[in-house]
């Protein structure tokens, strides 16, 4: 037992990562650019939306490509010169950009909408001010050589070889049918690259999407893990936002003395007292330019004792009533007047009052 709490001692005193990061780290991480981020993971959503365009688009671009080496071939019943080359090639480049134009854009959108996904809209200069501590080559070789760029590397090996065996086993199965495409039409046979070309694509990023779920659960692990804090940081980071426990109780404690003192000036300002007679105690002010009766001061046990006193020693009234008492304890604050509901039993005692002062 003692082993064990020499070992939590030297870990406290190590400052040992061992706690879960507070959301304001995230917070303040998230503004220097860390975020957990997945680049498997865009790639995959790129592809997927890629082939879902390519899907459907190819169809119309096999019948452009039709129609274009159509018009391409009118060519050959005119001279060729330098204004018709150049022509051609103007039409060719409108022709490639009419075909890729939707293709790039979806890849363009998809690779946006991936980002946006995963780490929301987000605007940092942080990743741009220079560190020359990247220059040092000791800080480079940790890198080199670190838990993240071995994972990296064991990634791009597996990935790379699983597309590879996937592309080349289906492509290997289809050989009889790609060796006679030489046999086919133009058309036909772009057709039939095609779909193999989208077939092969579905394959890969069925292998890719396991691999980008495996690449964001370790990217949530490493990044989790880089941001724990120690017991001593949390406690650190609880002063800065909440403020030290001790001195926000001392702030408590003077602001309950100043209240207290305020509350205790405005008894011998009263008009009565009313008691219980020796668990509460409130002070009760009138005059006639108010609307209603106030209470200035109350209190309980010790608290009520002191404005008993005080009240004595300033010739105020004092009024044994328990139930009143204890009713204006409990239902009216200082500073506010009292409910109509009690206007009846504060009357009966402020006529009391003034009888003995003989205001009557």
């Amino acid at each position: 037992m003692l082993d064990l709490d020499f070992k939590m001692n030297l870990q406290l005193f190590a400052g040992e990562k061992t706690e879960k990061a507070t959301p304001r780290r995230k917070q303040e991480a998230r503004k220097k650019g860390q975020v957990v981020k997945s680049n498997e993971l865009i790639t995959v959503i790129i592809l997927a939306l890629t082939l879902l365009c390519l899907r459907f688009w190819i169809p119309y671009c096999l019948k452009m490509f039709a129609n274009f080496c159509g018009h391409v071939l009118t060519y050959s019943t005119v001279e060729l010169t330098t204004e018709n080359v150049l022509h051609l090639g103007y039409e060719m480049l409108i022709f490639l950009a009419i075909m890729s134009g939707p293709v790039l854009l979806v890849a363009m959108v998809a690779g946006y909408l991936a980002n946006i996904l995963q780490i929301g809209f987000m605007f940092t200069t942080e990743s741009l001010k220079i560190d020359f501590t990247r220059l040092n080559p000791v800080n480079g070789l940790k890198r080199i050589f670190s838990r993240r760029a071995l994972a990296e590397l064991v990634k791009t090996l597996l990935k790379t070889f699983l597309v590879g065996y996937i592309a080349f086993s289906f492509l290997y199965k289809e050989l009889p049918r790609l060796a006679v495409l030489m046999d086919y039409p133009l058309a036909d046979a772009l057709s039939i690259v095609g779909d193999i070309t989208i077939m092969v694509g579905w394959r890969i990023l069925a292998v890719l999407f396991v691999i980008a779920v495996a690449d964001y659960a370790f990217q949530y692990y490493d990044y989790e893990k880089s941001l724990r804090m120690s017991k001593e940081e949390i406690k650190e980071e609880l002063k800065t936002t909440e403020g030290d426990p001790y001195l926000k109780a001392e702030i408590k404690a003077r602001q309950r003395q100043m209240a207290t003192r305020r509350m205790m000036q405005e008894v011998p300002k009263a008009t009565v007292v009313i008691t219980n007679p020796t668990h509460f105690a409130v002070a009760i002010k009138y005059d006639n330019s108010m609307s209603a009766p106030v209470v200035v001061a109350k209190g309980q046990d010790f608290m009520a004792q002191r404005i008993k006193a005080l009240a004595l020693d300033h010739n105020v009234t004092i009024v044994e009533n328990k139930a009143l008492a204890r009713a204006l304890y409990q239902e009216v604050e200082i500073g506010f007047p009292i409910p109509e509901e009690l206007y009846k039993a504060i009357a009966e005692v402020l006529a009391y009052v003034y009888r003995l002062k003989g205001h009557f």
